[in-house]
């Protein structure tokens, strides 16, 4: 058999083939395969049966097998006029571990190793591996870490195979020891670099880990620095030169940058020209630089985005403005143009869903403010999607645009959203410092079969408390939105379960039904009205209740109390999300009133106010107000006639007995109360507000709250007809909550009370207090642990303050 060709290497292109003299290939045979199979060879194979073969066809069908990476070594060899291919494959990967990997997780390596074909079962290409290992240094760089080594492992296996570990030593991120910046006259270093995010280390270093380096950051913070002189009216300003440094030891690095500032610029002219689709002087209402003002980019930046969004709002999806300066450096002044490219104006010919797998498009689409068939509108499109947000259904939401192939006037808007749990299935076991064990369970769904309706039947069991429930709501009962809702209820609660004589003792027991109709005014604000029927059952316990309480129930002449209640409401809702909004607020006011059928004719209203601030780098501003009161109407109790007759009586048993007349007094069973882990955090919950001694016991003399001739020592909360409450709270961008939707961490400053009645308000005795406090929708439900510390209090107050205050479980 007569050798006709040798080894090629990719590498050498030019490498040689054995002489030989040319002949027709009369078959082909393919000889070393054990993966690979003969078809797929043939694939490659740029000679078959027939062809005449040459060397240069040799040279051509070695390259051609070598370029797919299979094959380790090709030879050729003729016999006969059959030519004879001998190949040696490549190893295929049985295994592919790392290890020693923080800074990047697993999981994404892994898929960038598979993007250039290193992955288990895939062909072993030992030239790939090295530019994976320079990659891989190459991305810890970024990330400021200069020590890096990594070290890829290959260990050859039976049956043509290896198993690679790649072993990475990330080392520690090198730190900033200076930042220098050359050339700075009009403004000092600090005030330059205020606002970057790399800076030398310091006290806060652990947390912003300000002096690690990374080439982005160090890009973002030159970009910043340009605008700080740029908004500042110096149009010519520029970086000449930046230079990082980095120490023999790696751990060390020095940044310094050149700049020239240039001179202060300002503006002679700003002309709007291209395509004015829209009056000018509608236009340059949205232009917010001057002529005569100093020259300003980022005005000039927040002028272009503004005219973008109105276009873009009445149809030019598409729109460009583009500001070109023109300086005059003589004078120091610069004409703006911003020239205007509309674009084709388009209108929505489709709104398609993705990812609602359970959700009804239906349900999504009657969220949608923009329709098919209308021009599209970025502000509709952006209203869309807090709409979406606020369901609760969807962890994340996206609405895309897409141009309709073929068409200039027309773009398909996709909503794109990432369902998570609108429902469970609960029986739980939770704790509450005040309440005690709670146990529950519930079955509850906010999103009924992807309808949208919401219904829960539930049961709760505490220390004092008992309470079962069944709710139905149809949020849309009518195509224009209007829903309807339905709600039973039975309730029981017993303080003088409480321990320590932390509530006034008295029991009620409760059956309840109510309806009630939602009605939207604007996307944001709706209207509430219902009406409900209630029999409340009061029994207080002689020589335990305070006598007050006693008194009060034996001039109302009823231990049940029977109520037509009728309900309203109104409520604006901006919030851009559901479980952890960061901008928005809501307001409300809503009002209960037991009409004049009712045992007690009373009304109660409650105003709430909130908002939620983004102040960047993560942090989110709340401020909450609530302030909820109570009053009695119309004619309640005994007669006139009946209170003389239960004074008398009363005087007669006991002297100093002397019964008030409080049948216009708001009912105590429906009193507001103030404190605890949702509340005045730091002080036990219900606790702040008035407090009688049990019985007939009264408050000793210069003692605060503690009792004389009382069953208990302290007196016990009994609520009032009006609550003030004010939050002040800062979420913290904490680096290891990277799930704000899961966790967040606050610290509050909270402060309010309960009061007897609008009378005694008085803001001195405002209780407040200031902490920490992580919220946290765990596996076993939502867990509230609050580290709170009361700072301003009033003489009593210490029995009932707590530091650390905690609730975890299902609650209703």
């Amino acid at each position: 058999m007569k050798r006709i060709a040798a080894l090629l290497l990719l590498a050498s292109l030019s490498a040689k083939a054995f002489a030989f003299d040319p002949f027709v290939i009369s078959d082909i045979r393919i000889d070393g395969l054990t993966r690979i199979s003969a078809g797929t060879v043939f694939n490659y194979l740029p000679v078959s049966r027939g062809d005449r073969m040459t060397d240069a066809m040799a040279q051509r069908a070695i390259r051609a097998l070598y370029q797919t990476k299979f094959f380790s070594d090709v030879e050729m060899e003729r016999d006969g006029n059959i030519l004879v291919i001998k190949v040696v494959e490549r190893p295929s990967i049985a295994k592919l571990t790392i290890r020693g990997n923080k800074d990047i997780k697993t999981d994404d390596l892994m898929k960038g190793l598979k993007s250039i074909g290193l992955a288990e079962g895939e062909t072993f290409d030992r030239l790939a591996l090295d530019n994976v290992q320079q990659e891989l240094i190459r991305q810890y760089y970024n990330r400021g870490k200069y020590s890096v080594t990594v070290i890829p492992h290959v260990v050859k296996l039976e049956r043509n195979r290896v198993a690679i570990d790649i072993e990475i030593r990330e080392g520690q991120v090198a730190k900033i020891k200076e930042i220098s910046i050359a050339g700075n006259h009009a403004f000092t270093d600090k005030a330059i670099r205020d606002d970057f995010e790399l800076g030398t280390p310091n006290w806060m270093s652990w947390y912003s880990k300000n002096d690690q380096y990374s080439q982005d950051k160090l890009k973002g913070d030159l970009e910043k620095l340009q605008s700080y002189y740029m908004n500042r009216g110096y149009a010519d300003f520029g970086i000449d030169s930046t230079q990082v440094t980095i120490a023999p030891d790696k751990q060390s690095m020095y940044i310094a940058a050149d700049v020239k500032e240039g001179e202060v610029y300002k503006i002679a002219d700003v002309k709007l020209l291209g395509t004015l689709v829209l009056p000018e002087a509608t236009l340059r209402q949205l232009v917010f630089v001057k002529p005569g003002e100093v020259f300003n980019r980022g005005a000039i930046e927040a002028s272009t985005k503004a005219i973008k969004a109105l276009l873009a709002n009445i149809g030019y999806a598409y729109a460009k403005v583009t500001p070109y300066p023109k300086l005059d450096k003589e004078k120091r002044t610069v004409d703006l143009t911003l020239y205007i490219e509309p674009g084709q104006r388009v209108y929505v010919r489709r709104v398609i869903f993705q990812g609602n797998t359970l959700t009804e498009d239906n349900v999504m689409r009657r969220e949608m403010r923009q329709l098919e068939g209308s021009w599209y509108s970025q502000a509709l499109i952006d209203r869309s999607k807090i709409r979406l947000q606020q369901l609760g259904y969807f962890k994340k939401v996206d609405i895309d645009k897409k141009r309709v192939p073929g068409s200039d006037d027309q773009v398909d808007v996709t909503v794109k959203v990432e369902e998570q749990s609108a429902g469970s299935l609960q029986f739980g076991v939770g704790y509450s410092q005040y309440s005690g064990i709670i146990l529950s369970a519930s079955v509850s769904e906010r999103n009924l079969f992807g309808s949208g309706d919401t219904v829960s039947v539930g049961g709760e069991r505490s220390a004092y408390y008992t309470r079962y429930n069944a709710t139905y709501y149809n949020p849309y009962l009518t195509d224009n939105g209007v829903g309807i809702g339905y709600n039973l209820t039975y309730s029981k609660t017993d303080y003088n379960d409480v321990d320590n004589g932390e509530f006034a003792d008295y029991s009620t027991s409760q059956r309840a039904f109510s309806t009630y109709l939602g009605i939207p005014i604007t996307d944001f604000q709706s209207l509430r009205a219902g009406i409900g029927l209630s029999s409340n059952k009061v029994n207080s316990i002689p020589g335990y209740t305070p006598q007050q309480l006693i008194d009060y129930q034996d001039e109302i002449g009823h231990d049940t109390v029977h109520s037509v209640i009728g309900t309203f409401g109104w409520s604006m809702d901006t919030r851009n999300g559901y479980w952890a909004p960061t901008r928005g607020g809501q307001l409300s006011v809503s009002s209960e009133v037991a009409l004049p059928s009712s045992t007690v004719k009373y009304w109660k209203l409650t105003t709430q106010a909130n908002h939620y601030w983004p102040i960047g780098h993560g942090f989110v501003l709340y401020l909450n107000g609530v302030v909820q009161y109570g009053q009695t109407y119309g004619q309640n109790g005994i007669s006139d006639d009946q209170l003389e007759a239960l004074q008398k009586a009363s005087l007669a048993a006991d002297p100093n007995h002397v019964i008030t007349d409080m049948r216009n007094d708001f009912p105590f069973w429906e009193n507001f109360y103030s404190g605890g882990v949702t509340d005045v955090r730091g002080f036990q919950d219900n606790t702040l507000g008035p407090r009688l001694c049990g019985g007939t016991g009264t408050v000793a003399p210069n003692s605060g709250s503690y009792c004389n001739n009382s069953y208990y020592n302290y007196a016990q909360p009994i609520g009032g007809a009006l609550k003030v409450l004010g939050t002040a709270e800062l979420y913290l961008p904490l680096p290891f909550l990277k799930d704000v939707n899961t966790a967040r961490v606050s610290w509050f400053v909270d402060t309010g009370n309960a009061y007897a009645n609008w009378d005694s308000f008085t803001p001195k005795t405002l209780r407040a207090s200031t902490g920490l406090s992580l919220h946290w929708q765990s596996p076993m439900g939502p867990m509230i642990i609050n580290f709170a510390l009361p700072f301003r209090t009033q003489p009593g107050d210490g029995y009932y303050e707590e530091r650390i205050q905690f609730t975890f479980g299902s609650t209703f």
